[in-house]
């Protein structure tokens, strides 16, 4: 188990590096005398088999993780996955990959040559979830497949790393509800996703879900420096079920506008 949870800390690590407000958000809820529980950590991938979800999973199934349901996103042309542990210290573990087909030659043509510059000995490496970007890109380039998917283009970007952290809103003792959250990181001067409305999902969903707009940070590209949308911190609250169990899935309709919070601005 020590070893997933040093895997869990170099993907926080790595995600405060592409979200400052990471720490501050931490900072501020400390200071109120909260513990925070994560509640999920998403990545992102291609479907390509070289790097699907199935490789991202690798290290969290040898160390006892289970998948527990699939989730397919039209609008996005997306398929995902979601593992959880028997442990309920371990936070959930959201894959999601780019389906390749349903875009242009060009996009398909583009990511493959980057993957193609992967080794052998990035791709199966323990902790390739969190290798980060393992190609040359330039920024014309970025900006090529972020205009035809905006996702197509942060994985080109940043490559293999944690996309979010979640904050378990119902671990928090100082707020009554997202909506009380939400204000509170308002008036501290972080702009939140507003598309599909600030908070998505409600109770009859059993799950609610906010986060903040990526933030911008400086990446390297072969051509030089570039400020582009980097992770962002989401918050979710979570319902119980007729049957009087939480529920511990995802709401596809939901996900779709949260995604939205690295998009260009």
């Amino acid at each position: 188990m020590a070893d997933i949870r040093d895997l869990l800390d170099q993907l926080w690590d790595g995600f405060k590096q592409l979200n400052p407000q990471a720490d501050q958000i931490h900072a501020l809820l400390l200071e109120r005398g909260e513990t925070i529980v994560n509640d999920h950590i998403a990545f992102r991938t291609f479907d390509d088999t070289r790097v699907d979800w199935q490789i991202l999973a690798r290290p969290f199934l040898a160390a006892g993780y289970e998948v527990k349901d699939s989730y397919h996103f039209e609008q996005k042309k997306l398929d995902a996955r979601h593992l959880a542990h028997s442990d309920p210290s371990l936070p959930k573990i959201f894959i999601s990959q780019l389906q390749l087909d349903e875009f242009s030659a060009e996009l398909r043509h583009k990511v493959r040559y980057l993957l193609d510059q992967l080794t052998t000995e990035q791709l199966t490496a323990d902790d390739f979830c969190a290798s980060g970007r393992g190609w040359s890109l330039r920024f014309d380039e970025y900006q090529l497949l972020a205009t035809e998917s905006e996702y197509a283009g942060w994985v080109a970007a940043y490559g293999y790393c944690a996309n979010h952290f979640t904050v378990f809103v119902n671990k928090l003792q100082s707020f009554d509800s997202l909506t009380e959250l939400n204000s509170f990181l308002k008036k501290q001067g972080f702009a939140l996703n507003t598309h599909g409305g600030e908070i998505k999902g409600s109770p009859s969903d059993y799950l609610e879900q906010s986060s903040t707009l990526a933030p911008e940070v400086d990446v390297s590209f072969a051509d030089g420096v570039f400020a582009i949308p980097g992770c962002y911190y989401e918050f979710a609250q979570r319902y119980s079920m007729p049957d009087g169990q939480l529920f511990e899935g995802f709401v596809t309709k939901s996900a779709d506008n949260i995604f939205r919070s690295t998009d260009r601005r």
